[in-house]
């Protein structure tokens, strides 16, 4: 390879170019701006108007976009195939939703200021131990962060230390967050069993149900995808991101070249899991709920879904996966629901078999065979034409 071309793979890619910068300011604008306006300012009955329920739904929808740029970092760059992202994802929010728990106080059903309704009802005497200091917000933030991070670094670095790859760290991920489901779902884990944490209050003092509360959460969850976005893009742009890549493609030629596998993987798993736990901890007050169900291994393998339907290794094309095939499951739930398990495997079945490199990837092979017809039909033009 010539001398320029390898300084020029040296330096660090930009985060992005101008008409990238354009785009992201774009859709920040709309999504920022605009939105908020259609909620606040036409009349209930303008056609302008956005209804107050699709505010906390176009919310999740930035939430799952968060989880699916997380899981295209370590399996569309560093070929980590992590089939328990969801449970990463529901320690967030169960961190989030023991902070709202928290914050009922007196107003529960039992009048309890210390122990939370499904406590009382259990008959528990005193508060355990995991569940100090979560009434203080700065706190339950900090855990949103240590309590998903910290799993992955355990896990992965016995993971990665060993070796496990391919289909076997997926199976190791998938038994975790199984192992995780049932966890949970015992009344003595002390997490509310089968029914989760609900029927929250208020957030940093303000009312959860309030329209103007559901339009901070929102836009909270906008600008939290916006730095994740950039964070991911400064992450793979960098030499880890190159290091990333290259194991991959050949994680043995990297050990070769004296590289350490296992710490690249480790730094990027643990980063993946921390903004899955960032994306369950904005899902939760927006939806009001948290159960064991989000620990399901069908949530993260829906996620893989997405990532692969909108194209790996792209990020925007995992985010644009995860929004699309939210869409059509919010209409598909309401018009057919028996239909919408056939619907994504069909999905996942095409995007392997049809359009390998997702979404992004057929857009980029239209534009790629559209500019080679164009050439031909230049060069084969008759002369006098």
């Amino acid at each position: 390879m010539p001398k320029d071309e390898l300084l020029a793979l040296a330096k660090p890619r930009p985060l992005l170019d101008r008409r990238g910068w354009a785009i992201f300011l774009g859709i920040g604008f709309l999504l920022l701006v605009v939105v908020p306006l259609l909620n606040t300012l036409p009349a209930n009955t303008s056609l302008l108007h956005l209804p107050d329920y699709l505010v906390p739904l176009l919310g999740k929808y930035a939430c799952y976009a968060i989880l699916a740029l997380s899981l295209d970092l370590v399996w569309g760059y560093a070929g980590i195939l992590s089939l328990g992202h969801g449970a990463f994802f529901a320690l967030g929010g169960y961190c989030m939703g023991m902070y709202l728990m928290r914050q009922i106080g007196t107003r529960g059903v039992y009048g309890n200021a210390e122990l939370p309704d499904f406590m009382v009802f259990l008959n528990w005497k005193e508060l355990p131990w995991y569940w100090q200091g979560f009434e203080h917000f700065p706190f339950a933030m900090l855990m949103v962060i240590v309590v998903p991070g910290l799993l992955a670094l355990v896990l992965g670095w016995f993971a990665f230390r060993s070796r496990v790859t391919g289909v076997y760290i997926s199976i190791v991920t998938q038994a975790m967050t199984f192992a995780l489901l049932l966890a949970f779902f015992r009344n003595d884990m002390g997490f509310g069993g089968n029914n989760g944490l609900t029927d929250f209050k208020e957030i940093l003092g303000y009312n959860v149900q309030a329209p103007s509360t559901r339009i901070g959460l929102y836009i909270a969850s906008v600008l939290a995808m916006g730095i994740c976005f950039l964070l991911c893009r400064y992450v793979t742009g960098s030499k880890l991101g190159r290091v990333l890549l290259a194991v991959r493609d050949a994680e043995s030629r990297v050990r070769f070249f004296g590289y350490s596998v296992t710490n690249a993987k480790l730094v990027a798993f643990v980063l993946s899991a921390v903004l899955a736990g960032i994306a369950g901890a904005l899902y939760v007050p927006q939806v009001g709920i948290i159960n064991p169900g989000e620990f399901s291994p069908a949530n993260s393998i829906e996620v893989a879904i997405w990532v692969a339907v909108g194209g790996r290794g792209t990020l925007y094309g995992a985010m644009l996966g995860g929004v699309l095939i939210n869409l059509v499951k919010t209409w598909l739930t309401g018009a057919a629901p028996d239909l919408w398990l056939f619907v994504l495997g069909a999905l996942f079945i095409a995007s392997t078999l049809l359009f390998p490199k997702g979404v992004v990837g057929m857009v980029g092979q239209l534009k790629a065979w559209r500019a080679q017809r164009a050439a031909y039909l230049a060069n084969n033009k008759a002369p006098g034409e």
